[in-house]
């Protein structure tokens, strides 16, 4: 991931700052971003993607790059922030997709299960997906092959 400042306004103590994201994905995927940062809040401005990304990729922007954004601000992401989570794509490493997507998400899931832990927010936490887009990533992991069917209810 790249960032680059872009302007900055100043209101006083207040500044205002807008900066280029590039995050490069090993897939050929490209997110670019146009993100303000003023006073420890992250907004997004503009965002284009190639291919389009998915509403969960979307719903998670704003964490994959609001760490980087406060270190090429000079400031350091509070600690439930950025680096306070578990998930791969939390530094900003590409996260992987297609069959290396569910591979992460079977091995997440069945590592939760031995623990005895929660196997779905054990995907939330190595995806960055909400409940809802884990949920998901799981069925076409069952669909794939690489987790045991459900169980049928009674």
């Amino acid at each position: 991931m790249s960032v680059w400042p872009a302007w900055e306004v100043r209101e006083g103590e207040r500044a205002t700052r807008w900066l280029h994201v590039r995050l490069d994905f090993g897939d050929g995927a490209r997110i670019d971003a146009l993100a303000t940062v003023c006073e420890g809040w992250v907004c997004v401005e503009d965002v284009q993607a190639r291919p389009a990304l998915a509403l969960e990729d979307l719903a998670v922007l704003a964490d994959w790059i609001e760490g980087p954004l406060a270190r090429a601000c000079g400031d350091e992401p509070d600690p439930g922030g950025e680096d306070a989570g578990t998930g791969t794509h939390r530094d900003g490493s590409a996260r992987p997709r297609g069959p290396q997507e569910a591979r992460l998400v079977a091995r997440a899931y069945r590592e939760a299960q031995e623990r005895g832990a929660d196997p779905v927010l054990a995907v939330m936490d190595e995806t960055g997906y909400s409940r809802r887009g884990s949920l998901r990533l799981i069925g076409r992991t069952r669909d794939a092959g690489l987790l045991s069917p459900r169980h049928a209810r009674r």
